[in-house]
Parts: C-alpha cells; sequence; structure tokens
C-alpha cells in the first residue's frame, strides 16, 4: 500500500472530536487488526499519548498483577517474557499524563503500588522506561511518588509538568532538589517546566528549584516556586523564555549581580508572574524588550514581617504606613503592547491610586484587555466615575475590570434619560468587579452601566449579587 495514503487513513481517523477518544482508540485498534501493513501504524497512534501508565501495565499478562479498588499491584516478580511484551510498546509513547493517587482523596492509597514502581526500577535494559517520550505530565506528586520521575527522563523531553500534592502537603526539600536537578541533566532539551504551586495558600510546597533551571538553555515557558539570583541571571539571558512564574527571592539582590541586569535582559519574555516582598527587585524585568503583554504581581509586604512569637507561634508584623502608590505603575508605561495588569497586595499593605493614576494608565496601555488593581484583598483608593468612564475610553479592548469605583455620585433623579457621556459606550467590557466599593444604590448604578457598557455580563459586588441576577438582566 502507497504509506502516504495509508497515513492519510490514520490522519482522518485522529482528527476525531477529542470527546470521543475512546471511539478513535477503538477505530485504530481496528485498523491495527485489518492487515500488517495498517498494524504498525495503528498502534502507533494508540499508545502516542497516554492519559495514564496504568495501560502498560494491564497489558502485561494478568497472572502478574491485581486491580485492589483504584490500585494496582503485582502478584509475582516481572519475567523476562514480561519486558518482552513491555518493549512492544513503551517505544511508541511520546506524551504521557499520569496521576498518581484519585484526585480529592484524603489518603495515601497511590494509583500504582510501590512495589510495581520498584520492579520498573530495574529493568533488563538502559533507562529510561518511555524512550521516545518527549511531554511528561505527573499530577498529585508526593514524597514517594516524585523521584518515579526519573524513570521517565529522557533526552528528548520537552515538557515536563509536575503538580504536587497538597493533602497530605507535598515537602520539597535538599532530596527533592537533588532529585529534580538529576532530571535535568538527564533532559537538557526541556523548553516547558511547570512546578505547579498554590498562588493564595498559607503554603508554598515548592522549594527551590534554582540549580535545576539552570541546567536548561531552550526554555520558553517556567512555572515555578522560589528563584536565586544565580536562577535569575541565568533565566535573563535565555532569547526563548517568553512566560515566567515563580516567587522571587526575599533578599535584595547582590550589586554585582544588578550590574549584569543593567543592560537589557529578558529580550523575548511576553508573559510574567511574579510573588515578591520588593518591588525593587522587579526593576531588572522593566529593562527587558517591549514584548511584555501580561504582568500578574502578588506584593506580599507580609512576609517581610514574620517574626516568631510566644509558644512558637508565628505572628504577622503589621506596618500601618505601608503602601504602594501611583508611581511604583510608573516603569510598566513603557510597555504599549500590554494587554494584561493584575496586581495583588496583601491585606498588610494599603494601594493608594487616584484619577490621574488611572488615565495615566488607560493612555499608556491602549491595548489593555484585563486590568486588576488589588482585587482580593481589602484596599481603601477610590477612582471616580469619571475616571472610570475615561478608562474604558481609552482602552476599547478592555474586556474584564477590577478597580474600586466610588459610585456615590449617582443619584437615581440625576441620570439623563439621554445616553451618557454623548453617546460613547464601550462594546468589549463584559466582567467588571465592584467588591469593596461603598454601593448605595446598587438599581442607579446598574442602570448607568448598562448605558456605558451594554455589553457586561458578568458583575461582582455583594450588593448586586445578592439583590439582582444581572447575566439575565
Amino acid at each position: 500500500m502507497i504509506p502516504e495514503l495509508r497515513w492519510k487513513i490514520f490522519d482522518l481517523v485522529t482528527r476525531i472530536d477529542s470527546e470521543t477518544v475512546w471511539l478513535m482508540k477503538k477505530t485504530l485498534m481496528a485498523l491495527a487488526l485489518t492487515c500488517k501493513y495498517f498494524s504498525g501504524p495503528a498502534q502507533d497512534l494508540v499508545w502516542r499519548d497516554l492519559h495514564s501508565f496504568e495501560p502498560l501495565i494491564t497489558c502485561l499478562p494478568q497472572s502478574l498483577w491485581k486491580q485492589d479498588g483504584h490500585k494496582l499491584e503485582f502478584q509475582r516478580t516481572m519475567t523476562l517474557d514480561d519486558w518482552s511484551i513491555f518493549c512492544k510498546y513503551n517505544y511508541r509513547v511520546h506524551s504521557l499524563v499520569h496521576q498518581c493517587r484519585e484526585p480529592y482523596s484524603y489518603t495515601d492509597d497511590e494509583t500504582i503500588g510501590t512495589e510495581i514502581w520498584r520492579a520498573l526500577s530495574c529493568p533488563p535494559f538502559s533507562l529510561p522506561l518511555l524512550p521516545n517520550l518527549t511531554s511528561l505530565t505527573w499530577t498529585e506528586a508526593s514524597d514517594k511518588t516524585f523521584q518515579c520521575v526519573r524513570l521517565f527522563a529522557t533526552p528528548k523531553l520537552t515538557m515536563l509538568n509536575i503538580s504536587p500534592r497538597h493533602r497530605p502537603f507535598f515537602t520539597f526539600g535538599s532530596s527533592e532538589q537533588s532529585i529534580l536537578s538529576s532530571i535535568a541533566q538527564s533532559c537538557p532539551s526541556v523548553s516547558y517546566f511547570d512546578l505547579a504551586q498554590e498562588r493564595y495558600g498559607s503554603t508554598d510546597s515548592v522549594g527551590d528549584t534554582s540549580t535545576a533551571l539552570q541546567f536548561w538553555s531552550h526554555l520558553t515557558s517556567v512555572r515555578t516556586g522560589t528563584v536565586s539570583e544565580a536562577a535569575i541571571l541565568h533565566l535573563s539571558n535565555l532569547p526563548s523564555l517568553r512566560v515566567l512564574k515563580c516567587r522571587l527571592p526575599s533578599t535584595s539582590l547582590s550589586t554585582d549581580a544588578q550590574k549584569l541586569l543593567q543592560q537589557p535582559v529578558f529580550c523575548a519574555l511576553q508573559e510574567l508572574d511574579v510573588t515578591c516582598t520588593s518591588l525593587v527587585i522587579l526593576d531588572p524585568f522593566w529593562r527587558s524588550s517591549l514584548s511584555l503583554q501580561s504582568i500578574i504581581i502578588l506584593y506580599n509586604h507580609s512576609w517581610s514581617g514574620f517574626r516568631s512569637g510566644p509558644a512558637g507561634f508565628w505572628d504577622r508584623g503589621i506596618d500601618p504606613n505601608a503602601s504602594i502608590g501611583a508611581a511604583a505603575f510608573q516603569p510598566l508605561f513603557t510597555f504599549r503592547n500590554l494587554r494584561k495588569l493584575d496586581f495583588e497586595a496583601d491585606g498588610y499593605c494599603i494601594v493608594r491610586m487616584d484619577d490621574a493614576s488611572l488615565l495615566q494608565m488607560a493612555k499608556a496601555w491602549p491595548c489593555l484587555e484585563e486590568l486588576y488593581i488589588s482585587r482580593h484583598f481589602h484596599s481603601n483608593y477610590q477612582v471616580t466615575l469619571h475616571a472610570f468612564v475615561l478608562l474604558l475610553w481609552h482602552c476599547p479592548r478592555l474586556r474584564s475590570v477590577a478597580v474600586l469605583v466610588d459610585w456615590s455620585t449617582i443619584d437615581v433623579c440625576d441620570i439623563s434619560p439621554d445616553i451618557p457621556y454623548r453617546g460613547f459606550s464601550q462594546k468589549a467590557l463584559s466582567d467588571l468587579s465592584t467588591s469593596g466599593s461603598k454601593i448605595e444604590n446598587p438599581t442607579s448604578i446598574a442602570a448607568f452601566i448598562s448605558t456605558i457598557a451594554p455589553n457586561v455580563r458578568f458583575i461582582h459586588g455583594s450588593e448586586f449579587e445578592e439583590s439582582s441576577r444581572w447575566g439575565h438582566r
């Protein structure tokens, strides 16, 4: 059979909607059994993308394994015949998504027993277990299962996504750092790295991954926990890095590092999501190229004020004078292509912003689509209704916004029957947050918003959420 025609048939099969993957698999297996010309390519496609490691175990003789609830266990020792069957499929796998345990489970039960991983760690061939693997997603990782990632470390790996378990908590200590570093050395081609962390949680389950990061020179996307000064210097010089999410060190950069970062750095960065205790440490990022389109900052002032209290408890050192003013946003005005700004200061720092600051933002970022200023924690700033309308005027693409607006100037008797602001309306806005704003007349405000932004579908604020169904108005 003509190879091009054969692959055309398989291509049509693999285009089936993802919601009917089971049908695609069934069709491919039928093709594999049709003739010898179809068998190899069809099996390649069946095994190419695995959403669990279990199929590679259950394809082995049933005398080897047993199912105990949601958990697979071995009943005997693996033989060379077992390994021979395993090797018929393992080289076909290019992408693996493995869930170490059932989601929302609060027990320590893993989906694959420890003795299985122990047996697989000593194959009669050189590791890795899946020699052609290019993408690995390892979810619900625990202290025990994290080390199993090493079994899949291949030089061809380009994507590594590890989601740590949060209950019971996954501890990322020195042992885990060493394991990750050894994985990094074995996988020099990684371009996408994600070691997820809780953003607003009280714990940060991801420790320092800086050593591992410095083994990778082709990174395009990094989402991780704490990074060191050395890692920042390494990442700053990568010509391919476009996405960065991390926690910055709590101490200032050394003088030598600051000198090295004086030159343009992070030249390709488009999305920046950082947690920090000082805005000064962000200066190097503002010297990046003008390609930044998304900036998310969680300013945790309270970290720097932690102190040991009586009886071994930890108390937050509250600084009543701590504040973030308009000047903090000035360096961002050079990013004319900015699409998203999400700035969040914790409840121990006051955000101060006025009409002039908001107007500066609006004029600086004409392409803005999302703007959030301290939407999760309390803040005491408020901008006038006029400044809010000017924001919509200068940012015609703005579709989601969370700023504290002073709605007190709206009175039901003063609303003109004509369209306010000489007929202006912004059609893009669909999501508005008023949480934290004082609202005395929600009906009048709703009428005004409906005129100025007629396509708003979701509005967040206690008065609106309790008294009306905005999306069905």
